[in-house]
């Protein structure tokens, strides 16, 4: 289980000064906890002893173990399909049963990472009329945001799917409101570009949703939402299955949100698509 995770598991047996070290090293994980454990101390405003006691509680040593477990953590987040396939520790049976198997237990997964009432965070920001809503993706992962685009924009108005050309990207920007809202989806191998737009979004007082893998894209930090979505099949290529269905589970309540207007605009959608091109039918 990831440092992170931990956390949040024993929140409540924390202390309020423990809480607010909790905070500060959720704001930039896993880099604050990177840091020397003065400049934590000083940051967190919690003493150096307090720190050491926080990382026991957690099970581990001493701060030295905590912060090599957060050097691990950050390694899986940088592995290639050849680092995956390398360090397969016995023989994958290759048939689709097996893989669909363990394509089930991410699923599972990710039904235990998103509670209930995250889930219900996410959906109320998206189908907020007074936001517009924007999504990106990295290099693999753009396609997940150009699917669930698609679909939420036969849904709502004021849905884009910015373009991958970082060139382009001042256009969209320079668009944003506050209170938009900016969907970013990055997993391992993260995409350094992405963390630059992110940060452009906060500065223009824009939020951003992040859906990212358990080892946490840095375009993460200062997100109003995180949902962290379990990608390790166990083989040379990371799955992006449980995302598709996180994005296909966020549609259904878009969509009866407010159903009467989601059925006029599915409606005027496809009439425009049936109607006769010019010369065509005739």
């Amino acid at each position: 289980m990831q440092i992170r995770h931990l956390m949040e598991d024993m929140v409540e047996r924390l202390t309020p000064a423990e809480r607010q070290l909790k905070s500060v090293l959720m704001a930039d994980y896993p880099f604050a906890g990177l840091e020397p454990i003065q400049e934590l101390s000083r940051k967190a405003r919690i003493s150096a002893p307090s720190i050491s006691r926080f990382v026991n509680k957690l099970g581990f040593a001493g701060f030295q173990e905590f912060q090599q477990t957060l050097v691990r953590e950050l390694k899986q987040g940088n592995r290639s399909p050849i680092d995956l396939r390398e360090n397969q520790t016995t023989e994958q049976e290759a048939s689709l049963g097996a893989y669909l198997q363990r394509i089930e237990a991410l699923n599972s997964e990710l039904s235990e990472r998103v509670s209930p009432a995250q889930f219900d965070r996410v959906c109320k920001l998206l189908g907020d009329p007074k936001r517009r809503i924007y999504m990106i993706g990295g290099r693999m992962s753009d396609s997940i945001a150009g699917f669930f685009v698609r679909h939420l924009c036969q849904i709502r108005k004021d849905v884009y799917h910015i373009p991958s050309d970082p060139e382009i990207w001042p256009d969209y920007i320079l668009r944003l409101r506050p209170k938009d809202i900016v969907l970013v989806i990055d997993f391992r191998r993260y995409q350094a570009s992405l963390e630059r737009l992110s940060v452009q979004v906060r500065n223009c007082k824009a939020q951003t949703i992040v859906i990212t893998d358990q080892w946490i894209s840095p375009c993460a930090k200062g997100a109003s939402e995180l949902i962290s979505v379990p990608i390790d099949s166990g083989t040379l290529w990371d799955s992006y299955v449980p995302a598709f269905a996180l994005v296909e589970a966020l549609l259904i309540p878009l969509a009866e949100m407010d159903w009467d207007a989601t059925k006029a605009r599915i409606a005027e959608w496809d009439k425009m698509r049936d109607e006769p091109k010019d010369g065509i039918g005739e």
